[in-house]
Order: structure tokens, then sequence, then C-alpha cells
């Protein structure tokens, strides 16, 4: 027990918004690895689903760390590309339910 409160003392909220700001990095970073497999997978450039739910769950990680940071620019970056992500998803979404219901790919039947 001695030794876990060692351990645990070292640990301050500063190190765990670090782990935090890392980890929304590093998922942000991931859906670059997706994009690629996935293209490489297909033998074309292609974005696919995965890309943009890393996308959102790494924005909203790194929001939450820029606001513990009280940074505004990486703030407003942020909010920016999260509003984009989220976009994405809907018009995804949207275009699923069209070719569900037996509608043209492109929308125009």
């Amino acid at each position: 027990m001695n030794t876990m409160s060692g351990l645990l003392s070292h640990i301050t909220t500063d190190t765990v918004w670090v782990a935090i700001g890392l980890l929304g990095q590093a998922l942000f970073a991931g859906r670059f690895l997706v994009q690629w497999l996935a293209s490489e997978r297909t033998g074309r450039s292609i974005v696919p689903l995965g890309f943009w739910y890393l996308s959102i769950g790494g924005s909203a990680i790194l929001l939450a760390y820029a606001l513990h940071r009280h940074d505004v620019v990486f703030t407003l970056g942020q909010l920016f590309g999260f509003v984009v992500y989220g976009r994405n998803l809907s018009l995804i979404r949207r275009e699923r339910r069209r070719l569900a219901a037996g509608g043209a790919p492109d929308g125009t039947a």
C-alpha cells in the first residue's frame, strides 16, 4: 500500500490533463492511419467512416484539453473541426438512409 501511495503522489492534475491531451492527439493522428489503410485496401483514396469517428473523438478530447488550458486559439480550432466532423457524419447518415430507401447515391432519384 505504501508503494502505491508513493506512486500516486507523483501524479498531479497537470499530469492527468497532459495524458488526456496525448490521448486526444493519438486518436486524432490515428485517423490518418485508418484512412491510409482503407485507401491501400481499395487501391484508391477514400475517407472511411472510422476516420470521421476518430476525428470527432479526438477533437472532443482535445477540445476538453484546450478548455482546461484556457487556450482560445486551440479551443476555436477544435470547435470548428468538431462541427465539420459532425456534419460529415450527418451527411453520411442521410446518404445511407436514402440508399436504404432505394434512392440514387447522388440524391437525384
